[in-house]
């Protein structure tokens, strides 16, 4: 017998993160003495104290804070199993995550190159923020992504370049670097690079959420920036943008689950490799 069953994993994650059997018998649509019954059968079963229970408060104990942390990464894999499983097993749309503007133009000829296959499904195109691509496809949120690399973290993803582009520096005119034609970046020491959200250790400035945002403030002078070239050309007024010529080259590549070899996804990946070369 299974010492712990997915509903009774429920319960417990309820009233873990409600820390009162009330809020989380109303929260599950059950009785809360029920509820408490099933918390001791929980308790006896792995001979562990989940709680610890007074007349005014309930809290977790080391052992509760442990399941609670595993309890929820396996109800989500739970779920994430559930939501694949019946995705492969119908013709749900394939959903296909980009960051605005992120696509280089390549979206249109991928789109079109893959409404060809036979195994082709509608596509949802989703769009994200700077760094949570990779976040929707680990979570089965998206089925492709569009990503950045070596910025944005492949692991545990599969993925082909489809684009290799250099990086320019994004200076407002009149900047003391924008007449050059270009820089390395000890040129940019002392510049103030805004922070983009989820990135560690990243810029000294204002933290901006997309590429409007970062227009706005090199504009005005109060940030620069180094991104892929793609992603600010054309260079919009009031900008001008400067190869970095030690930057690196930056990589978009289309990319999936490591281990997801489904049909529909793997044609997609098809098509948009097939574009490399024209």
């Amino acid at each position: 017998m299974d010492l712990l069953e997915v509903r009774e994993l429920r319960y417990f994650v309820a009233v873990a993160e409600e820390l009162h059997f009330g809020r989380a018998a109303a929260r599950l649509s059950i009785a809360q003495p029920a509820l408490s019954k099933t918390i001791q059968r929980i308790e006896s079963r792995l001979r562990v104290q989940l709680f610890d229970r007074t007349s005014r408060s309930v809290a977790l104990t080391p052992a509760g804070a442990a399941l609670l942390e595993h309890g929820r990464h396996a109800l989500n894999a739970m779920t994430i199993a559930i939501q694949n499983t019946q995705r492969a097993a119908g013709d749900e749309p394939l959903r296909f995550v980009i960051k605005p503007g992120g696509d280089a133009n390549l979206l249109s000829g991928i789109l079109a190159a893959y409404a060809q296959h036979p195994r082709a499904r509608q596509v949802d195109i989703l769009f994200s923020g700077a760094t949570d691509r990779t976040d929707h496809l680990h979570d089965g949120r998206a089925d492709a992504a569009l990503l950045y690399a070596p910025f944005d973290d492949l692991t545990g993803l599969a993925a082909e370049t489809l684009h290799v582009e250099d990086r320019v520096a994004v200076l407002p005119e009149g900047h003391r670097l924008a007449a050059r034609d270009s820089i390395i970046l000890d040129d940019l020491d002392d510049e103030v690079f805004p922070r983009w959200p989820g990135v560690p250790d990243d810029g000294n400035g204002p933290e901006i959420a997309d590429a409007a945002a970062l227009i706005a403030l090199v504009r005005i002078g109060r940030v620069i920036a180094v991104v892929p070239r793609s992603l600010i050309t054309p260079a919009p007024p009031g900008i001008v943008c400067v190869p970095v010529t030690d930057a690196g080259p930056s990589q978009i590549v289309i990319a999936r689950r490591e281990h997801d070899h489904r049909d529909h996804v793997t044609a997609l990946i098809t098509a948009a490799a097939s574009l490399r070369q024209k």
